[in-house]
């Protein structure tokens, strides 16, 4: 049986492409590791934010649109995206949330690690979670966040659900996820990843369906090795679940198929290859505008109508 890793990159909606830029890479501290355009929308971005060579796991990815409303965290979404952050280093992080005045809650307790949640600018829930033996991993830093406190990846995702059992027969028979925790309205199931390694079900039942905007998450990926992990986990959607995915789509840095769970969330498998590497290097990675080539005919136009970000 073929299973994912893991999650591979979440995919969500911003508004003003400047300050989503700005939040990610100046707050968070994240690499920015491509700017291309929505393949779909060649008028809006596609931002991908990760780690220094934009490793599967790490990738937080956004379709920054200027004038989108506000989406409505509920039922059939994602309502968390998790990072990773040595232990060592909630103090630094707390504080940095604190004075550069983003929107953050008190720390919690979760599963025997401790979880600071916060917002960034469209209110898209975040947290940091406090972890163990991270400091000595390989890291991106900036100017005024070093390594030590430097954020590693994801840790996982929460989705809010209506009944976690639909969900977690994907995960479990079709990813290979296995339960790792439980309480009274939460459910952990894990990969083995270490980055990106869990998916949360939070039990709603009778809560509002959410609605798309800004600060919502559109979807979320996992990992397939390659092509024939990709078919495998398909074939086991649709002989298993009765589930039929999209047909592959090309994305340039991976290969894509999607279909929404049984939950409502729309979910996304991706091969980790061939990567952020194949148009530049890994040291320019972010630097310039690239194209998928059925654009590269329409790069003066497109270039004319993306908002710039100087």
């Amino acid at each position: 049986m073929a299973r994912s890793a893991g999650i591979h990159h979440v995919t969500a909606i911003a508004s003003d492409p400047r300050r989503n830029l700005d939040f990610y890479t100046r707050v968070l501290g994240l690499r920015f590791v491509k700017k291309t355009v929505n393949f779909d929308d060649p008028s809006t971005y596609h931002f991908y934010f990760g780690d220094e060579e934009g490793n599967p796991g790490t990738i937080l990815t956004f379709f920054p649109w200027s004038h989108v409303a506000p989406g409505r965290p509920g039922v059939g979404q994602t309502l968390e995206t998790a990072f990773l952050i040595p232990e060592e280093a909630l103090g630094f992080w707390t504080e940095r949330l604190v004075t550069l005045g983003v929107t953050h809650e008190a720390p919690i307790r979760r599963f025997d690690r401790t979880v600071l949640p916060f917002r960034d600018p469209d209110g898209m829930r975040l947290a940091l979670v406090a972890t163990p033996g991270l400091v000595a991993s390989r890291a991106w830093t900036t100017a005024d966040i070093p390594a030590e406190a430097a954020v590693r990846g994801f840790a996982g995702v929460t989705l809010l659900v209506d009944r976690p059992e639909p969900t977690a027969a994907v995960l479990t028979e079709v990813f290979g996820f296995v339960e790792a925790g439980r309480t009274e309205n939460l459910v952990r199931y894990r990969g083995e990843a270490e980055v990106g390694g869990y998916v949360d079900l939070r039990i709603a039942g009778g809560f509002l369906p959410g609605t798309m905007g800004a600060g919502s998450v559109h979807h979320v990926a996992f990992r397939a090795a390659g092509d024939a992990d990709q078919a495998a986990m398909a074939k086991a959607l649709r002989e298993k679940l009765g589930i039929v995915t999209t047909e592959q789509k090309e994305r340039n840095y991976f290969r894509s198929v999607y279909f929404r769970e049984p939950g409502g969330v729309i979910f996304e498998i991706a091969t980790d290859d061939p990567g952020f590497g194949i148009d530049e290097s890994f040291e320019a990675l972010g630097t310039s505008l690239k194209l998928p080539p059925f654009y590269e005919k329409d790069r003066e136009r497109i270039e004319a109508v993306l908002p710039a970000l100087d």
